[in-house]
């Protein structure tokens, strides 16, 4: 059973959509999807440094452009089944879940890109009322972890499972973790703008229930693993509800692999920029096939992929 992943942020690299503007259409994408974000994608997604795309309001955008370019020449190829065919369940990890959404047929690309453009900026303002961040904590007993983190106030907002949380918080509370970590465990801050998926994100989840108002989703036609809880959601209107609250929620990514694992997963293809969802599947999901697309040499790998698992199907959601 073949699933497809989608990146979120902090797995942007500068330059990264540089060797895709030499496939035909991509540059034409690129500029329709720059007005709909109002931001020039191909400038910040080839000659931008890591700086400038560290910005949220960039960020996203740039991260849900390269999914669904991917995506699309991964796809478009001659003789390759349609995602709904090849696909045994979708998933993105945070910002992740719009290209996941679009390409499920949720929402449009257009839609797809102008939510995120507006997740960016309510975000990114959120993010500027008070100095927060969130860094990476790498083993040490979990009980442990998770007692030091209470301690300091902070918040696990990503479990990305095999003993990988991500703590958000003030810059002063991830200080205090940095220079007394839990025995064991090592501290990593992230290039992320503040502590996404906490309280502290509350304003953007009424600027994304806005965005959302008027949009009428499509109910998936792959099934779609949501970060929430790990849960196949069967109807768009759920899918968009959760994409909302997901804004100052928790990522639940360790419950998104097991739901992987219970439906009989072979293999994993993470669209652009892949790397670090197929890196953490090495750890927990052993024995998967992967291929992490960061260049278009690389959709030959995902296609071979999909000819291997792509009739396989998962087993009913519960």
């Amino acid at each position: 059973m073949l699933v497809l992943v989608a990146p979120g942020q902090g797995s942007q690299a500068p330059g990264f959509l540089q060797p895709w503007l030499e496939l035909p259409g991509v540059a034409d994408r690129l500029g329709e999807w720059s007005d709909v974000v109002g931001l020039d994608l191909v400038r910040y997604g080839t000659e931008a440094d890591a700086d400038e795309i560290r910005d949220t309001a960039v960020a996203q955008p740039l991260l849900v452009a390269g999914a669904l370019l991917s995506a699309g020449a991964l796809f478009g190829a001659d003789g390759v089944p349609a995602p709904a065919d090849a696909l045994g369940a979708i998933a993105g990890h945070s910002v992740g879940e719009l290209p996941a959404a679009a390409i499920s047929g949720v929402l449009s690309e257009r839609e797809a890109m102008a939510l995120v453009a507006r997740r960016a900026t309510a975000m990114a303002k959120a993010a500027a009322v008070t100095e927060t961040g969130m860094s990476a904590v790498l083993g040490g007993e979990p009980a442990e972890v998770d007692a030091r983190l209470a301690e300091l106030g902070l918040v696990a907002a990503n479990n990305n499972g095999g003993g990988q949380l991500v703590a958000a918080g003030t810059t002063e509370q991830l200080a205090a973790l940095a220079a007394d970590k839990p025995a064991g465990a090592r501290v990593m801050p992230l290039k992320v703008a503040g502590a996404f998926h906490t309280a502290y994100m509350a304003p953007a989840v009424a600027e994304m229930e806005e965005a959302a108002r008027d949009l009428t989703p499509g109910d998936p036609s792959v099934p779609f693993v949501s970060n929430a809880d790990g849960a196949v959601v069967e109807t768009g209107a759920e899918v968009l509800r959760r994409l909302v609250a997901q804004v100052s929620s928790p990522v639940r990514w360790d419950l998104c692999v097991d739901r992987f694992s219970a439906l009989g997963i072979t293999a994993m293809i993470e669209l652009l920029p892949g790397g670090t969802l197929a890196s953490l599947a090495r750890r927990n999901l052993p024995g998967v096939a992967r291929v992490a697309i960061k260049r278009p040499d690389q959709l030959d790998a995902a296609r071979t992929l999909i000819a291997e698992h792509a009739h396989q199907s998962p087993e009913p959601a519960e």
